[in-house]
């Protein structure tokens, strides 16, 4: 079995945590339902659920991993009260990793094809209608689907297999050095675009009249969901890389950072998104269809649109691929403490049973679009998102926080004495408010989650 390795500075283990929790949610959700659910005053609840929620969950993951040494599973396992089971969690948080990529793989595909094309010119004076046929076409293509999602696992195979310190650590750090900077250089253009501050308004200013049509309730349900799913806590993502630093710093602020940067990412995607929107008189969607139909729409129309679509689809394909990085290096390192394999082995035999898995999401747009798992108008990429947005995600945050705060677990007092270890802020769990939100408020707070996530999901069919 190889010796355990270590990231070598405090840098990379905050940029591979953020570039893990940062990906296509940031950019094509978050700016979305901020517009939709009032502006700024949608913005001020999503910070204190990160705040109050995000971040405390993430500092478990993370106080998990360090004092486990380990992936989830064996680490879960050590840390466990002889006897109890805890860690056949790992199992089913390592089913969710898979998964995720299985789809996300596909469409970090359709992000390196856009950049391709972007940077082709191949939409330069493209109508709206073009660029609708153009997705549709690219979508309908086996050879495509199936083609770039592969060079994309490709490459996070081989990223992967390098090393961590060596490989994983050095390029996830120099592309969201280059994710930051890209975003601030659109975010300035974009801004002073003629036309701009009204999309600058109606994305950050408060407005209570999108708060009255929406319910007061709603809105708060919205920022607490985005506020949990932004940050990709619950199958051990955050836990793996906590697994790789030393107890130099205590692990609160380390997890602010983190929860700071995923924010900034979210709030600069709005600050390009919008007011180039406004700017060229495009309709502002959400999901796919903003970054593919609508944002390539607005790079046709303008002067020097080429290059800007170019770089924005750069920075998109870089927040996509360090978020595969950080996941596939969590099913690594599964398999490394688990069969101790080398890296390169398991790299190797992960990538390429992830290249077959992704397949089925690929062919569900074109060859296998007649099937609809869940509800009608379903794909199989559909299945995969529930399982890993209303299962394992929250499930798996529910479990870390019953983990680490009962007594049956690793216990409140262990969890607190790792997460304070080093130098930095300490979280005072000796405050009787603090220890009753921690056992007891928190848990409900994400089983609420779980339940009305499941059962929204299907009212809705």
């Amino acid at each position: 079995m190889e010796e355990r390795e270590n990231l070598g500075s405090r840098l990379g283990f905050i940029l591979l945590s953020a570039g893990c929790a940062i990906g296509l949610g940031n950019v094509w959700r978050f700016p979305y339902i901020t517009g939709q659910y009032g502006g700024g005053l949608f913005v001020l609840i999503y910070l204190v659920f990160l705040l109050i929620m995000g971040v405390p969950i993430i500092t478990m993951e993370y106080a998990v991993g360090r004092a486990g040494r380990g992936s989830i599973l064996p680490a879960m396992r050590k840390l466990e009260k002889p006897g109890s089971k805890w860690h056949i969690w790992g199992w089913f948080a390592m089913a969710g990793n898979y998964v995720l990529l299985m789809y996300y793989s596909v469409i970090s595909g359709w992000i390196l094809y856009y950049l391709v094309q972007l940077a082709r010119g191949s939409f330069v004076g493209a109508s709206t209608e073009d660029v609708k046929a153009a997705f549709a076409g690219m979508k309908s293509s086996p050879s495509i689907m199936t083609g770039f999602m592969l060079i994309v696992v490709l490459m996070t195979m081989v990223i992967c297999s390098a090393g961590l310190q060596a490989s994983v650590e050095k390029i996830t750090k120099v592309m969201m050095i280059a994710l930051i900077l890209i975003m601030a250089a659109l975010a300035v253009w974009s801004l002073h675009l003629p036309g701009g501050q009204e999309g600058l308004k109606f994305y950050l200013q408060p407005s209570t009249v999108h708060i009255r049509k929406s319910g007061l309730g709603q809105v708060v349900y919205a920022a607490l969901n985005q506020s949990f799913f932004t940050l990709s806590i619950g199958m051990g993502g955050m836990e793996i890389f906590g697994s790789y630093i030393d107890k130099k710093r205590s692990l609160l602020g380390e997890a602010c950072l983190v929860a700071g940067l995923d924010t900034f990412v979210a709030i600069t995607a709005g600050l390009i998104i919008f007011p180039a929107c406004f700017a060229y008189g495009i309709d502002v969607d959400s999901g796919p269809n903003l970054i593919f139909v609508t944002l390539p729409r607005v790079f046709a129309g303008m002067e020097g649109g080429r290059v800007l679509g170019s770089l924005f689809f750069l920075f998109l394909f870089f927040a996509a691929l360090s978020t595969m990085i950080g996941v596939f290096e969590n099913i690594v390192s599964f398999s490394v403490d688990l069969r101790g394999t080398s890296r390169k082995k398991s790299a190797m035999v992960n990538g390429l049973l992830l290249m077959i898995l992704s397949v089925p999401c690929a062919l569900g747009f074109n060859v296998w679009s007649f099937l609809h798992p869940l509800r009608a108008g379903n794909n199989i990429m559909d299945l995969e998102d529930f399982y890993v947005s209303n299962i394992a995600l929250p499930v798996g945050s529910f479990i870390f926080i019953l983990f680490c705060t009962l007594k049956q677990g690793w216990g409140f007092k262990n969890y607190l004495a790792e997460v304070n270890a080093g130098d930095g802020w300490k979280l005072k769990g000796t405050n009787t408010l603090i220890s009753i939100y921690f056992r007891f408020i928190l848990p409900a707070i994400v089983g609420f989650l779980v339940l009305y996530g499941i059962v929204t999901y299907f009212q809705a069919a």
